[in-house]
């Protein structure tokens, strides 16, 4: 009778290891044959299945073997009793020890992923997916135990193996998947053991099968450590490598995240947490923020704990928590609390759009007065921003932050000044000194966002473009600001005719819960690729959203763009009466700073929109001249000065085609496509010279970058069905727009032809049709146009 010392599984689907193969065909040829076999590999590699293969084949041949399993559990002379007068085979298996002489020895080492494929099949029933395989093979090792309680999901049976561990094995197992698993000197420490006594322990845990060949845990050997680990012993052990780090003044993140979750408590938990969240704030606001937040339950209320809390909450998006938090230190006996707590409140009320509030906050709390000044001029107060930066508050640390920031402000100030030539120049300094300061710092405002904003308003799309895509890449200002940028960089791809990135951009930040700021600048920039898209449906959808946002939003001057989209959406869809307030309110600002031209030129040119829109002849006189008053400042208040001229000559019908041309072609080269091209068209459908027209309907597709048309002889675009397919590529034009919802008018201008040429086309379609009036003709279009089709 074969004597098998070690319980080993009955007949199993799980196939022998690969290296075993020749071995069991060796014994089924010749059972008989003699054998002493030591097979040698650290648990879960196969060794008990191969053992029960082996036990199956000598009992078939009615052969008298001697198979024992965990051989290295057994003493020497123990082993030794066992084999003594053995006569037949002898296999022992063992994890990783020397092997005496005389003895076959058959290594198993980890399976590839073909072998591990085979596993999953002969565990599943069905063939496996190569890349599922690739995928097992990653996480297991190539460890077969392993891999099988991945697949059959019962990692849970390591728990019994875990407990019964030597206390050393199982206390390094826990430190390397706690992340400590390399660092000699924190072992050393914790098991309080010399470096020579070190490698007898890590031979241990190499036994278990947990190791990669590195010595790191293998995924899913950590997180049977992590989630089946005796608990309490995983907690202190834990806790004992924090206090350790904490005392020698060492980095504790990755501990600390091993302890988030377990309920601990007390002051060296708390200190990792609290230490832990310091090093996540720079580059992960959101886990931070989870940090700060168990230093807290785990009992330290302590005032640089709650500020750091407010200050991850805030940068992680979480803006009610960070003005709770921060309104609650407002009340703090000391002046560093209360200080920062009207810091962070001041950070929020500026992206929840209180200008005002924030400027007044920020100057109480008495260390952030060129934020305050960049609040002021933002709300018209130019005078009490100036008194701010030429009296800067005494004790403020001359950093690079602050350098910074002051730079920011000082350029915002300039401005509001006369042609303020070099403010763009000073925020696109300031942002690239602060880059590398950016990290975990709290702001209202990032000069990346100003400087952008300022080329917006002056026409310098690529460097608001690159300033932009900096800060985003570079995470500045956290998700709190990313978003900004973003739809920034949206404004951006829109003002240039540009709407495919537009909507990316759009589209990146949609769903996100938006604060009045960010809303305001989402609404509009969606409401401005509804009107550029000609897209009436979609222009009455986003005006409510739009006109709400900016009724929640103060005005000030870092808002005047999304007010200029919101007064031609207003015009187009007949609410401009219902915006006179904040007209009033953004005008009497700029008086109140001045008229400065960079910031009055862009509001009032989107104004003179609104008012060709109306038909409101007096209107685009006023605006006219004002755009006229300020043309002397630069390029940019020059081309939209003269583009204004062309506008008006083109709605009296006394324009030179010439004129018109060289206008639409200056504003294309700053970089303004739509607005070139909608010049240039609807200049050319106003004329009844034939050759102008002809050339004014090529500069606009010039300038907005469309195809040309078809030459005759080419085929035009599929039809969906003998009606469509009755219709000339114009024809078909021309009926997708007017389904979609636009008058003849405005197709007209999105096809850069006559609103009068658009009826036409739809009489000559209602004919092809046969439609019997307008309103079977609509419906007949509808039909052939929504077919899957259709083209």
């Amino acid at each position: 009778m074969n004597n098998l010392l070690t319980q080993v599984p009955p007949p199993h689907t799980v196939p022998v290891h690969p290296a075993a193969r020749q071995l069991l065909d060796r014994v089924t040829a010749e059972p008989a044959a003699p054998l002493r076999l030591a097979v040698v590999a650290p648990g879960g590699y196969g060794k008990s299945v191969l053992l029960a293969a082996l036990d199956r084949r000598y009992r078939a041949a009615g052969v008298d073997a001697v198979l024992v399993d965990d051989a290295d559990r057994l003493g020497h002379d123990q082993l030794e009793d066992l084999l003594a007068g053995a006569d037949g085979p002898i296999v022992v298996a063992h994890r990783p020890a020397a092997v005496a002489s005389g003895w076959t020895l058959l290594q198993l080492g980890p399976l590839g992923v073909e072998d591990v494929a085979r596993l999953m099949s002969a565990v599943t029933g069905s063939p496996a997916d190569p890349s599922a395989a690739a995928e097992l093979h990653a996480r297991s090792g190539g460890v077969p135990r392993l891999a099988e309680r991945a697949l059959l999901g019962r990692l849970e049976e390591f728990r019994p193996e875990l407990d019964e561990l030597d206390d050393d094995v199982l206390r390094y197992l826990i430190a390397a998947e706690a992340g400590a698993g390399r660092n000699l000197d924190l072992l050393c420490a914790l098991l309080d053991r010399r470096p020579d006594q070190l490698p007898a322990i890590v031979e241990g845990a190499r036994a278990t099968g947990l190791l990669a060949p590195d010595d790191t845990l293998l995924p899913l050997a950590a997180a049977a450590v992590r989630d089946f680990g005796p608990p309490a012993r995983r907690l202190t052990t834990v806790q004992r490598l924090v206090e350790l780090q904490l005392a020698n003044g060492l980095p504790v993140l990755d501990l600390a995240l091993s302890l988030l979750g377990t309920g601990s408590s007390g002051a060296s938990a708390a200190a990792a947490f609290a230490a832990a969240a310091g090093e996540a704030l720079p580059s992960d606001a959101r886990l931070a923020t989870q940090l700060f937040e168990a230093a807290a339950e785990a009992g330290d209320r302590s005032p640089a704990v709650t500020a750091g809390w407010a200050r991850a909450a805030a940068l992680s998006g979480d803006l009610d928590t960070a003005l709770r938090l921060g309104d609650g230190m407002l009340g703090a006996a000391d002046a560093e609390t209360r200080a920062a707590g009207a810091e962070i409140a001041a950070t929020v009320l500026a992206h929840r759009g209180e200008l005002a509030r924030s400027a007044e906050l920020y100057h109480w709390a008495g260390r952030a007065d060129a934020f305050s000044a960049t609040a002021l001029v933002g709300t018209g107060d130019i005078e009490g921003a100036r008194r701010l930066l030429d009296s800067p508050a005494p004790g403020v640390a001359p950093t690079l932050f602050a350098g910074a920031a002051t730079r920011m402000a000082r350029g915002i100030v300039d401005s509001v000044s006369g042609c303020a030539t070099e403010t763009l120049s000073t925020l696109l300094g300031a942002a690239t000194m602060l880059e590398p300061a950016l990290g975990g710092m709290l702001l209202p405002d990032s000069p990346a966002a100003l400087a952008a904003l300022v080329a917006l308003h002056t026409g310098e799309l690529a460097l608001a473009e690159s300033v932009l895509s900096r800060a985003l890449a570079g995470g500045a200002g956290g998700d709190l600001l990313a978003v900004r940028h973003r739809l920034l960089l949206g404004w951006v791809a829109m003002t240039a005719g540009d709407l495919a990135t537009a909507a990316e951009h759009r589209d990146a930040v949609a769903g996100r819960p938006l604060e009045a700021r960010d809303e305001l600048f989402f609404a509009t920039l969606e409401l401005g690729l509804a009107r550029r898209a000609s897209d009436l449906v979609g222009l009455q959808r986003s005006w409510n959203r739009a006109y709400q946002a900016s009724m929640r939003q103060q005005t000030d001057l870092f808002t005047l763009l999304p007010l200029g989209e919101l007064a031609i959406a207003a015009a187009r869809t007949g609410a401009f009466a219902k915006l006179s307030g904040q007209f009033e309110r953004a005008h009497g600002l700029l008086a109140r700073l001045g008229e400065p031209p960079l910031w009055t030129v862009s509001l009032v040119w989107h104004e003179l929109h609104a008012a060709i829109t109306l038909e409101d002849a007096d209107a685009v006189k006023a605006h006219l001249a004002t755009l006229t008053t300020h043309a002397h400042c630069g390029r940019h208040p020059r081309a939209l000065a003269t583009a204004a001229q062309g506008w008006l000559a083109v709605l009296g019908g006394t324009f030179a085609p010439d004129a018109i041309t060289a206008a639409a072609a200056e504003l294309h080269d700053l970089g303004l496509r739509w607005d070139a091209a909608r010049l240039a068209g609807q200049a050319a459908i106003r004329t009844s010279d034939r050759k102008a027209m002809v050339q004014l309907l090529e500069a606009a597709r010039q300038f907005q970058g469309t195809a040309a048309r078809r030459e005759p002889g080419t085929s035009s675009e599929p039809a969906a069905g003998a009606g469509l397919a009755a219709l000339s590529e114009r024809e078909l034009e021309v009926a997708r727009l007017v389904v979609e919802g636009l008058t003849y008018k405005q197709a007209g201008s999105k096809l850069f032809i006559s609103g009068k040429t658009v009826e036409h086309h739809m009489a000559r379609i209602r004919g092809k049709l046969g439609a019997a009036d307008r309103r079977e003709l609509l419906a007949t279009l509808r039909e052939l146009l929504s077919r899957p089709d259709a083209t």
